[in-house]
């Protein structure tokens, strides 16, 4: 994972909780220093929600992506992990995304 994540780790975090993020993970440029151009690129994260119980799925999904953009001050792409439904697309997404950021199964 590239530093400028980390530096807004615990940011990122409380965000997660209070968006009932259970996993989230870092994939493309973002999960690799050598790619990840701090003045350019976007950040690809694969998200795994709890359930929403007194809440709409709609507003935690775009309120989650929009407070994360403006932390990040850049574009962030959510990947939906239940919404993947290429099977292929997934395992690769896993095996090239082993950093988590934040969530209840993967707090590190």
């Amino acid at each position: 994972m590239h530093p400028f994540l980390n530096t807004h780790r615990e940011q990122i975090s409380a965000l997660c909780r209070r968006y009932g993020v259970r996993r989230l993970e870092v994939f493309g440029s973002a999960s690799d220093s050598e790619r990840f151009d701090t003045a350019r690129s976007d950040v690809d994260l694969l998200v795994e929600f709890d359930q929403s119980p007194n809440g709409s799925y709609t507003d935690q999904y775009f309120g989650f992506l929009e407070d994360l953009s403006a932390l990040l001050h850049r574009p962030v792409d959510l990947v939906v992990e239940r919404a993947v439904r290429n099977p292929f697309f997934l395992e690769s997404l896993r095996a090239n995304s082993p950093t988590a950021l934040s969530g209840t199964r993967c707090l590190t």
